[in-house]
């Protein structure tokens, strides 16, 4: 069940940055009326949805590499930690011959 849950959180974090940098891009946007007057609006909107689909894209990007950098470390962890259990239990039983 840990495991699952790992893997949840870890799929799940491009999702949460792409949504988070949308959300940080509205707020830091003014409305298009107010920018460029009512003439200009209809092509300021246009252009505001791409940079929205770009500042999702670059979040879902950024949520990606660290994804993968923290599923491969915390891989790389419990690979060591496998191993050192491994290591620590004796091949042969004391005291039989071998």
């Amino acid at each position: 069940m840990k495991t699952i849950l790992r893997h949840l959180v870890l799929c799940s974090l491009p999702l949460v940055f792409a949504a988070g940098s949308g959300y940080y891009f509205t707020t830091i946007q003014g409305s298009c009326g107010a920018m460029v007057g009512a003439l200009f609006s209809g092509k300021c909107a246009g252009r505001q949805r791409q940079y929205l689909a770009r500042f999702q894209l670059g979040g879902a990007a950024a949520g990606t590499v660290i994804a993968a950098t923290l599923g491969a470390w915390l891989e790389h962890r419990r690979r060591r930690a496998v191993q050192k259990t491994t290591a620590e239990q004796p091949t042969t039983p004391v005291g039989e011959p071998s």
